[in-house]
Parts: C-alpha cells; sequence; structure tokens
C-alpha cells in the first residue's frame, strides 16, 4: 500500500470518530504529557468495575488512544472495564501518528487504538479476545477489528452480525484470530 493510500485509510478511520488533526497532517505528536481521564466524567481512572469477577486475576493496564468526542470509544473502554481491566483512556487530538507509530496495517484502522504489554489492539476487539491474547502470547504485533462493525463491544445496537478478530504482524500481513458473533 502506498503512503497516500495507507494516511487516507487513517485519515478516514479518525474522521468517522472526529479524530482527524488537520492542523498538522503527517506530524507525530508526543502523546507522553497527555493526562488519564474517565472518558464520561473527566475523573482519573478508578479500579476495575465492580461487575468484574472478584476471582478473576487482576488484568493488565491498558492504554488508550482515542479522541474526546468519540462515543463508540467510550462506550469499548466501559466494556474493558466491566470484563476487569484497568483502562488509562487518553484523549488525542492525531490518532494517525499514534496508529502508524504502533504499525497497524492502513487496512485495519478503526477509531481508537490500545497498547497493552508490547500488543497493539486496534478497534472493537472484544475483552475476552485481549485476554485470550495474553494468555497465549502469539507472535503478533497486534489484533485489530477493522473498521467499527455494528455488534462489537461499543457498537453494540440493531443489525448485529459477524465480524473477524484479526492478528497482524510487522510486515502487515493478517491471519483471522476469532470469528465472533454477537446474536
Amino acid at each position: 500500500m502506498t503512503r497516500a493510500a495507507l494516511a487516507v485509510a487513517l485519515l478516514l478511520a479518525a474522521i468517522a470518530c472526529g479524530g482527524a488533526d488537520t492542523r498538522t497532517p503527517g506530524k507525530a505528536r508526543d502523546v507522553s504529557a497527555e493526562t488519564s481521564v474517565d472518558a464520561r466524567s473527566g475523573a482519573s481512572p478508578g479500579p476495575a468495575s465492580p461487575t468484574a469477577s472478584p476471582s478473576m486475576a487482576p488484568l493488565s493496564t491498558i492504554l488508550v488512544y482515542k479522541t474526546e468526542s468519540c462515543g463508540c470509544c467510550n462506550g469499548w473502554v466501559d466494556h474493558l472495564r466491566s470484563a476487569g481491566f484497568t483502562v488509562d483512556a487518553r484523549d488525542v487530538v492525531d490518532l494517525m501518528s499514534i496508529k502508524r507509530d504502533a504499525g497497524v496495517p492502513a487496512s485495519h484502522a478503526s477509531c481508537h487504538t490500545a497498547l497493552v504489554e508490547g500488543y497493539v489492539v486496534e478497534g472493537h476487539v472484544p475483552a475476552d479476545q485481549i485476554r485470550r491474547l495474553l494468555a497465549e502470547r502469539p507472535e503478533v504485533a497486534g489484533l485489530a477489528v477493522p473498521g467499527m462493525p455494528v455488534g462489537s463491544p461499543g457498537m453494540e445496537g440493531p443489525g448485529a452480525g459477524p465480524y473477524q478478530v484479526l492478528a497482524f504482524d510487522r510486515r502487515g500481513s493478517s491471519t483471522v484470530y476469532a470469528n465472533v458473533d454477537p446474536r
């Protein structure tokens, strides 16, 4: 894929959730100084949701880069928290540079990008598949649910249908990691 096609694909994914930064196209941002906030209240994230099973071992902290205005990203963050993960959600302006730096293939782009234990998680990947990834530790760069399929966590609603979770490597190759049918 050409650089131009990559830029267009990432821009379209960012625009879908209001995350395009047209002031500094293609320029990476230093997100290390971004503050961690709860997507709904603006408060620092607290412990995992009380709906998580108390018998579960503590799960990893997932660093989620998203835009402030994206409701489905906030829904996915809530999904992760209810599954027992601690989430450090950071609202950023330039998601494209984060996706590019993380090695997300343009064809796999979605509206948010997360990092957990050296893996990239792109889009609406279900928490149980992230838990599986961390348990199995496959030699992949990460998991992705390309686009924003209805029925995926954070994208619940009428018309939900099957979708795939893809595993991808640093060369951009991918394989089906899981077939999910939320119906």
